[in-house]
Formats: C-alpha cells, sequence, structure tokens
C-alpha cells in the first residue's frame, strides 16, 4: 500500500469541480471529493495511461472530474 502523504488542493480553475485535493505518487492518484470520499486509483486498477492522463490533470487542475465521469476508471480501494 501506497505511504499516504499531504494532499495537495485541486486547482478547480472554474469553479465547479466535484476534486478537492489530490496526492500523486509514481504508480497511483489518490483522490478526495468534495464529498469527503476518497478514492485511490493505481496503474494496477485503471491502468497506466489513466493514471498518468488523470495525474496531468490534476497538475493542471481542470478537467479531472470529466475525465472520471467520462471514461470510469476503476478505483483500487475507497479510503473513506
Amino acid at each position: 500500500m501506497q505511504k499516504k502523504k499531504r494532499m495537495k488542493r485541486y486547482g478547480n480553475h472554474h469553479g465547479n469541480s466535484g476534486i478537492a485535493a489530490y496526492e500523486a505518487g509514481a504508480k497511483f492518484i489518490r483522490i478526495q471529493f468534495t464529498s469527503g470520499s476518497i478514492y485511490l486509483y493505481t496503474y494496477q486498477s485503471a491502468g497506466e495511461d489513466d493514471i498518468e492522463a488523470m495525474k496531468e490533470l490534476a497538475k493542471e487542475g481542470e478537467g479531472l472530474t470529466r475525465f472520471i465521469n467520462d471514461f470510469r476508471p476503476d478505483y483500487a480501494s475507497r479510503e473513506r
């Protein structure tokens, strides 16, 4: 299991995102939604291409909610 670090606030440039924060690691991204739920997505659960795309969108601060809603990547676990 990945060691938990402090999550970064999601940019939310348009002000209407369902994502509050994220943590990106070498082979995973952990996402906290505004509801408080936290989901872990990994290379194993969602595939390398989707994880890398999600990490890039998280850094840009826009498009991650749409990506998740459109492509429905599988998550490894729901942490909260």
